[in-house]
């Protein structure tokens, strides 16, 4: 820094593609600060270092950190600066910052570019990654082979898709665009690959204009037979370092980059005029056609028989776990193995999140040797989960009581489940955002003085990655219209530090209500399938409408799982499904 002369380097959490888990080869962030969570960005100045996260990993952040120089910052906390700011007291007016372009969305730099002007004149260099130089064993960039996705799951070819995308970007008023997202890629391709842990998608970018389709890729992941399935669906293929060549000969009149998904270098290359607008592939990708959504039943299927067999084997190991012990990883371990088992199973969609009593308390708690707890015949486990088939991808969290309870325990665990209940309940019109649905998960909850920080509700790909976007339930504004085709999780939770943690979360599917003459309206079916811990409920918290939608729900589990499932675990779903 001293050489290039600069003040501060920023470390964001991003590839150059702006996902949101990425290859080893780009954690840089986890490699220079020590925090390994999915969310957070580092800043080291030549005399201070700082990192900000969100209230996910603040716990987790906290015990990284500690003995390090980086200070925690806890993004939406009152008082917490923001980068600028601080970069603005720790560097002065006048320094000269430093971000890799590569791995830096257009938006995100030029925002920084402007708060930091406002800070004295601080100006930004994004010609420049250090971990090319300071990372001596750094982890090369992903060479793992692409494979077809079948047409029997996509439900739809690859070529009619970029015909779609391509009427998309007509009436965007573009001519062709970059597609920078490694997912929309996957979706648009009808290809997946292993290059991230847990999401089937591979290291690329797809150039798309009125006549042509460009993969740029290293061309070692593709077998002859990829290639020539590329070739019959119109799309070429060039070296992945040369996309930056291919915008510049880019013959079009116009581009559209979308500034959130595409980073700044490649931004800043473009010769010709750029449409600033949202991907359109992003919101094709979340409307699921009718085969993907029969590949999520079938899907969740599976996983409801694999947590079934899950849930009855951990009852039957509580009584016996001075003798047995089990521990939070062998929770993992356990219910993989079970998931394992089913058909098209390809792998876990996330790391498991297994946190007994306090380490629940963790949003994204993943246990560690270190910090492997056993679990014991009392007190609340957190088992957030997910697992990867080939006809679509799951995301379950329940909250387990392993034994007596605390008054306490009982009362948060109702308000959960009832801010659960009610997005379950909810019916809606057509086109509302997520964000005017949000508060139905936190009513009851505000009304005690308690919350939760994080979103309720995220889409989920198939056979894809577990978030998917732009549509969520979340406080914040997110103005991403609902529509039917969609899913989206239901997962509201509250987190008392040093003391336990309570989600429930379900997989829904947006569906037809009515048409009135207000409009279409919309509501939610649960394509989860396994039961909701009984042994934790407060009753008389419970309105009839929730005691109704539960009972019905556990009726509808039994009646889809009891036919797959042996004698023995058929009796204990039936009780774990009887009527409250």
């Amino acid at each position: 820094m001293r050489r290039e002369h600069l003040s501060a380097f920023i470390f964001p959490s991003t590839d150059p593609h702006q996902s949101e888990y990425v290859a080893d080869h780009w954690k840089g962030r986890e490699w220079i600060s020590g925090f390994n969570g999915s969310a957070g960005t580092a800043v080291v100045t030549l005399t201070s270092a700082a990192l900000w996260t969100d209230s996910r990993y603040f716990i987790a952040a906290e015990e990284q950190l500690r003995g390090t120089e980086f200070q925690l910052m806890k993004l939406k906390i009152e008082g917490t600066p923001t980068i600028a700011e601080w970069i603005g007291r720790e560097c002065g007016p006048g320094a000269e910052i430093g971000v890799d372009g590569m791995v830096n969305s257009a938006n995100s730099v030029k925002e920084l570019i402007g708060d930091l002007r406002k800070q004295g004149g601080i100006t930004v260099r994004t010609n420049l990654d250090p971990l090319k130089l300071i990372w001596q064993d750094r982890p090369a960039i992903p060479k793992n082979q692409v494979e077809i996705y079948p047409l029997q799951y996509a439900g739809e070819a690859a070529h009619d898709k970029i015909a779609r995308i391509r009427q998309g970007l007509r009436e965007k008023h573009a001519d062709g665009m970059l597609m920078s997202a490694l997912d929309d890629i996957a979706w648009t391709l009808n290809l997946r690959g292993s290059d991230v842990h847990c999401n089937p998608v591979f290291v690329s970018y797809l150039l798309i204009s009125t006549k042509d389709v460009t993969l740029y890729i290293n061309k070692v992941k593709l077998q002859s037979e990829v290639l020539a399935y590329l070739k019959n669906e119109g799309v070429g293929v060039a070296p992945y370092e040369d996309v930056k060549k291919g915008l510049k000969d880019y013959f079009e009149y116009n581009i559209l980059l979308d500034p959130d998904e595409v980073n700044y270098t490649l931004y800043k290359s473009v010769t010709r005029e750029i449409v600033e607008e949202e991907s359109p592939v992003k919101r094709m990708k979340t409307v699921k056609n009718e085969t993907e959504i029969a590949g999520f039943r079938s899907a969740m299927l599976k996983d409801g028989i694999a947590m079934v067999k899950f849930l009855k084997n951990l009852e039957l190991r509580i009584g016996y776990l001075e003798k047995e012990p089990l521990t939070e990883i062998g929770v993992d371990e356990m219910l993989t193995a079970f998931r394992a088992e089913q058909p098209l199973f390809r792998g876990i969609s996330f790391d498991t999140i297994a946190g007994y009593q306090a380490h629940g308390a963790i949003v994204h708690y993943e246990a560690t040797p270190e910090t492997d707890m056993p679990l014991k015949p009392e007190g609340l486990l957190l088992l957030d989960s997910g697992g990867q088939y080939l006809d679509g991808t799951t995301d379950i969290t329940r909250t387990i009581a392993l034994g007596p309870l605390t008054e306490e325990q009982k009362r948060v665990y109702t308000l959960v489940l009832k801010g659960h209940i009610q997005i379950e309940l909810c019916k809606f019109p057509s086109g509302s955002s997520g964000t005017q649905i949000d508060i139905l998960a936190r009513k009851d909850m505000w009304r005690e003085g308690l919350n939760y920080l994080h979103g309720t509700g995220h889409g989920v790909g198939t056979y894809l990655n577990v978030h998917e976007g732009p549509h969520q339930f979340r406080m914040e504004w997110k103005p991403a219209p609902l529509v039917a085709g969609m899913t989206i999780t239901d997962e509201p939770g509250i987190y008392l530090a040093d003391k336990f943690g309570v989600r429930i979360e379900n997989t829904l599917l947006i569906t037809p209500y009515k048409e009135t003459e207000f409009g279409k309206f919309l509501q939610f079916e649960s394509l989860t399938l396994c039961p909701i811990d009984k042994a934790p409920i407060m009753k008389d918290m419970l309105l009839k409408e929730e005691i109704d939608w539960l009972d019905a729900y556990h009726q509808r589990v039994f009646d889809v799982l009891s036919p797959h499932l042996s004698e023995d675990e058929k009796k204990w779903l039936s009780d774990a499904c009887a009527p409250l």
